[in-house]
């Protein structure tokens, strides 16, 4: 196979392939009697017997092509077609072999199994307060576009960041909950990342679930959501939001949200988790990841530089920087601002604005009377259950719309 002529049939005829680089195999020695631990040993199973003697057996045909096929698995063109349990072992061979930790072909490799076999190679991925992998592998990232829960909490994205413009594009369509807390996300990000959405009503068209907590965003920042057509859940605790009837009833009017008075465990932390396939690849990242000497090298070099020019203590804030927490048990016990909509056939318990009950009350009136409040409350009579998007853009969102 080294510098033998690779023949490919397709579609009933036997063409020859010429630029197709196979991986090199690995190093042979002859076995010999001095050293009889060196046989290919990735085409043999090696056991012991009852009485301590080493004795190996030949691994079958389909092992040791599904192994050929992980070590050049950046050639395959597609999975498409291929059974699940073909599917599962080609990831699994890859993995061992360790072929998601190169850079160079990692992406691509990721993409073939995620066009194939969907939200069964990631269907959740949780990277809380793990920055650094976020960075690290956002190429890798991207290629998981069947995900339906992505945490994202403490990942530092700011309010221009390039995965902005990946979670509102039609190859993520599938996320359900997206957790972007604090990420010093202000009301001017919130706006840039429903943008796309707001104008070309594309992206999160199944976004049940919000997570915007500890970010400094204002009562101003909710005109942005009106965009998400299915949302049901929404989290703003520790934000500029202040409990109160006028944002309750500014969260019915544009989501048509209530407050909760308990803790919705929709949040709770405890339920997000990475799940599928390449659960042990992202841990494979963040270990290999911690174990770079070079790299460490690398930032203890540039830690030095920047402490010659004088800014050791910025250097000292970014190197050292620590994954968002509260800062004290108060802080993180303090009253939550979770906001859900009720079902459609339940009627409402939950303390709402007060003009919805006057509009009830008045309904029994005389038919002028309860006219002009009609007018006046229209919003207030149900829940919108679906939102359309504004169709004149303001000057804001033609500059974000030019951005792009």
């Amino acid at each position: 196979m080294d510098n033998g002529t690779v023949y490919v049939r397709e579609r009933g005829s036997l063409r020859r392939v010429s630029d197709i680089v196979l991986a090199q195999p690995k190093p042979v020695s002859s076995c010999r009697r001095t050293n009889p631990f060196v046989t290919r040993k990735e085409h043999f199973i090696f056991t012991y017997n009852e009485e301590g003697s080493l004795r190996y057996t030949t691994k079958s045909l389909f092992d040791i092509a599904l192994l050929f096929v992980a070590d050049n698995i950046h050639h395959v063109d597609s999975l498409v077609g291929f059974p699940e349990q073909i599917g599962d072992r080609l990831f699994a061979a890859a993995e061992e072999n360790r072929v998601f930790l190169n850079a160079d072909v990692s992406p691509k490799a990721l993409q073939l199994f995620s066009d194939a076999y969907g939200d069964m190679v990631l269907g959740s991925l949780c990277l809380r307060n793990r920055f650094p992998l976020l960075h690290e592998r956002m190429d890798e990232i991207k290629t998981f576009n069947s995900l339906k829960s992505l945490d994202l909490f403490g990942c530092k994205l700011g309010d221009n960041h390039e995965l902005f413009q990946h979670l509102t594009s039609t190859s993520l369509a599938s996320l359900v909950q997206l957790f972007i807390g604090g990420n010093s996300l202000s009301d001017a990000g919130l706006q840039r990342l429903t943008a796309p959405i707001r104008m070309m009503q594309k992206g999160l068209d199944r976004l049940q679930l919000l997570d915007v907590s500890y970010n400094p965003i204002s009562e101003r920042a909710l005109r942005y959501l009106t965009c998400l057509p299915e949302l049901v859940t929404l989290d703003v605790s520790g934000t500029s939001l202040k409990l109160c009837t006028g944002l309750k009833t500014t969260m019915w009017n544009l989501l048509g949200l209530t407050h909760s008075e308990k803790p919705l465990d929709t949040f709770d932390h405890s339920r997000c988790k990475t799940e599928g396939w390449a659960e042990q690849v992202v841990n494979q990242w963040e270990t290999n990841g911690s174990q770079m000497p070079k790299q460490r090298k690398i930032e203890e070099s540039r830690t030095s530089a920047l402490r010659f020019f004088g800014r050791q203590k910025f250097v000292r804030e970014v190197l050292n920087a620590a994954p968002l927490i509260c800062a004290n048990v108060d802080e993180a016990e303090k009253e939550k601002l979770h906001f859900y909509r009720p079902a459609a056939n339940t009627p409402l318990s939950k303390p709402v604005p007060s003009t919805s009950n006057h509009q009830a009350t008045t309904s029994r009136d005389n038919g002028k009377k309860r006219k002009s409040v009609e007018e006046r409350d229209s919003s207030y009579q149900s829940p919108p259950t679906k939102r359309s998007c504004s169709p004149a853009l303001t000057a804001e969102d033609i500059d974000l719309l030019n951005s792009y």
